[in-house]
C-alpha cells in the first residue's frame, strides 16, 4: 500500500521513507497520542529533520496518517469485490479485511479529519459500494425483501465497530470478529419468533 498521493510521484526511496514515518506514527502515537515529532522519528529509524521534511507539521503528519488509513479502508473493501463476489463471500471478506485495517490502525481511524475531501471522497465511495453489496444480499435473499438496507448498514457498522473494539491481534481472532459479525448481522443473536 503505498502512501496518500501527492502532486508528483514520490521516488522509491522516499516512498520507503514515508511509509516508514506513518508506520512509526501509527505505532508511537497509539501508545502515546501526545508523543512528539522526535519521538516517531526514532521510531521510523530516521532523523528528526527528515520527518520535519515530509510533514510541516505534527498536524500535517496526523493528517496523512489519517489519510493513508482511509485509503487503506478503501483498498480493504474494495479487495472484498463488492460488486462481483459472491453477496455472502464479499461480505464475509470486507468485514474481516476492514477489521484488520481497524486493528492495525485505530489511532489513524480515530483521527480521520472530516473535512478533508480525500477522506470524504473514500468514504463516499465506501459507502456507495456497501449500499450495492446490500442490494446484492437482499436481492440473493441472505436479507429480507423488505429490508430497511440504510439500518442494516448501520448496525453493521455498529457490529464492526464493537468487533475492533475488541483488538484482534490474530488473523484468527480477526477471522472469528468477521464471522460472528457477519452471522450477527444476518441471523441476529436471540432465537426467532414464534407464530
Amino acid at each position: 500500500m503505498a502512501p496518500p498521493a501527492s502532486a508528483r510521484p514520490m521516488r522509491a526511496d522516499t516512498e520507503r521513507t514515508v511509509r516508514a514515518i506513518l508506520t512509526a506514527a501509527e505505532r508511537v502515537l497509539s501508545a502515546n497520542p501526545a508523543a512528539t515529532m522526535e519521538q516517531i522519528a526514532e521510531a521510523a529509524g530516521v532523523a528528526r529533520t527528515t520527518v520535519h521534511r515530509r510533514f510541516a507539521s505534527r498536524e500535517a503528519l496526523v493528517r496523512a496518517l489519517a489519510a493513508w488509513a482511509a485509503q487503506q479502508f478503501h483498498d480493504a473493501v474494495t479487495a472484498a469485490r463488492p460488486d462481483t463476489a459472491p453477496p455472502a463471500v464479499a461480505l464475509y471478506q470486507a468485514t474481516a479485511n476492514v477489521l484488520r485495517v481497524k486493528a492495525g490502525w485505530g489511532f489513524a481511524m480515530g483521527a480521520l479529519p472530516t473535512d478533508a475531501p480525500e477522506v470524504a471522497r473514500v468514504h463516499a465511495d465506501v459507502l456507495a459500494q456497501c449500499e450495492r453489496l446490500f442490494i446484492r444480499a437482499r436481492d440473493a435473499g441472505l436479507l429480507p425483501s423488505d429490508a430497511d438496507l440504510d439500518w442494516a448498514r448501520r448496525v453493521y457498522y455498529a457490529l464492526i465497530h464493537e468487533a475492533a473494539a475488541q483488538a484482534p491481534d490474530t488473523d484468527a481472532a480477526v477471522d472469528a470478529l468477521a464471522t460472528r459479525v457477519v452471522d450477527t448481522l444476518l441471523h441476529g443473536v436471540g432465537k426467532p419468533a414464534t407464530a
